[in-house]
């Protein structure tokens, strides 16, 4: 059941509905980002990714940028969780992994959830790219892998359901970002799946790490949660964060 759809810009839909008639409680959160009039971008954190780089950026949304950026979400497992890679720049920090779900942003702008089968390094055509699991959608279908086990992350209290975040794309190469609080592996790829996602792929989990942040004008100004139980303050990357984590920029 559809609670409500709005705009923020053209370029960024919002929607939160309920999923699940058997648990009318829960409310998931989905923001459906234009490939054509934004651009993406990978920031690293403090902390995350922990490889060596010669300089970790501004690790918040750098001030220059504020005029233009939408929205904020949250990235990935730590790369000590997921054994997956991470490129940024163009630089290959972690070695990436064959068949492991990926975001990637190539160097003409576009971008794609994708399971990697390019070896342990990045060609030039690559801007970032950041792995983590399997894919859970793909060709439309979900992962007929999924399960309630530790292999989709470990879950604080070693609970079933619990906050889940995602992010896929379209037939047309937009991105979709998926949150919900009471969530298996199995349940957050249906919701993906329904909101139109052809791939997809879990980002992180439990209460404390996700995070989808609008702006309401520019200069960052009027940021809000994409849902309001969400645990962080919408000021999140506003400041350097230990995690890193992605940003949604008018063109």
């Amino acid at each position: 059941t559809e609670i409500y759809t709005l705009s923020l810009h053209d370029a960024l839909p919002i929607s939160s509905y309920r999923p699940d008639p058997n648990y009318p409680q829960m409310v998931a959160g989905l923001a459906w980002i234009d490939s054509t009039a934004t651009s993406t971008q990978l920031y690293p954190g403090r902390s995350e990714p922990a490889v060596s780089m010669p300089s970790r950026g501004p690790m918040e949304i750098p001030p220059t940028m504020r005029e233009r950026v939408v929205a904020t979400f949250n990235s990935a497992f730590k790369l000590s969780d997921s054994g997956g890679g991470v490129v940024i720049d163009g630089h290959t920090y972690a070695a990436l992994h064959d068949g492991m779900a990926t975001i990637v942003r190539y160097r003409d702008g576009r971008i794609d959830i994708i399971s990697w089968s390019g070896g342990p390094s990045a060609g030039t055509d690559v801007a970032y790219a950041r792995q983590n699991l399997p894919l859970i959608v793909q060709g439309g279908r979900l992962n007929p892998n999924l399960n309630d086990g530790p292999e989709w992350g470990a879950t604080l209290g070693n609970a079933v359901r619990v906050w889940r975040s995602g992010i896929g794309v379209d037939a047309r190469g937009n991105l979709i970002y998926a949150v919900a609080p009471d969530q298996t592996v199995g349940s957050l790829a249906a919701i993906l799946r329904h909101a139109g996602a052809i791939r997809a792929m879990e980002l992180d989990i439990n209460t404390y790490w996700p995070s989808f942040i609008t702006y309401r004008a520019p200069g960052a100004v009027g940021a809000a949660n994409l849902l309001p139980g969400m645990d962080r303050s919408p000021q999140r990357y506003l400041t350097p964060d230990d995690r890193d984590f992605f940003a949604v920029y008018l063109k």
